[in-house]
């Protein structure tokens, strides 16, 4: 049996609030920036209160770190089912410049959230910058196994190249003409891959 909504006199289950908490934030850090999105108005707009805020996310880092967290799950999981899809690493790569070039001509882009919450945490050390450094790690990795298992002489360089190909396509994509950027970003996997043949 599906689960009922709360009334709206009902407070919602804790999970509600942290949900709406989150979904709120990930809108409003993306669509304006993290540093100027108060946690009050993360509150009022997520319409919780600041004790059912502060029982979830002792402070704002926190709910930037569980944002970004969030986003890197969602990433992976879409990873993932991409692998299924492309029975294995072969073609993965094909997948990801695809969706990256589709995110990047989407309606609303403003650019890589990873790399928007770095400029606006420096700090090596800050929770929030170790978890763009987490994300990036794994996206990396994830390009050397694709370019290895379609035998590239250099998947570590050609990972590194690719990461570099993704990070200028986020910026063109926001700052220039999206279109441009997917294309670049296409032509410039397939040079690798091709180097692979």
């Amino acid at each position: 049996m599906p689960a009922t909504p709360s009334a709206p006199n009902e407070p919602a289950r804790p999970s509600e609030a942290r949900d709406r908490l989150l979904a709120t934030a990930e809108r409003l850090f993306y669509g304006e920036g993290i540093r100027a999105v108060g946690v009050d108005k993360v509150i009022a707009e997520a319409q919780v209160t600041r004790a059912t805020f502060y029982r979830h996310f002792p402070g704002k880092e926190d709910l930037v770190t569980a944002y970004l967290t969030g986003r890197d799950n969602a990433i992976r999981a879409g990873v993932a089912a991409g692998v299924r899809q492309a029975a294995g690493s072969h073609g993965l790569l094909t997948l990801l410049v695809e969706g990256i070039g589709q995110e990047v001509c989407s309606p609303g882009f403003r650019g890589c959230p990873f790399i928007n919450a770095a400029a606006e945490y420096p700090d090596p050390d800050s929770p929030v910058h170790q978890a763009v450094l987490t994300h990036r790690a794994w996206f990396r990795q994830t390009l050397v196994d694709a370019f290895g298992a379609e035998g590239h002489p250099d998947p570590e360089r050609a990972a590194d190249i690719a990461v570099a190909l993704r990070d200028g396509a986020m910026v063109a994509g926001y700052l220039g003409d999206p279109e441009a950027a997917r294309s670049t970003l296409a032509r410039g996997t397939e040079a690798l891959l091709a180097a692979a043949r």
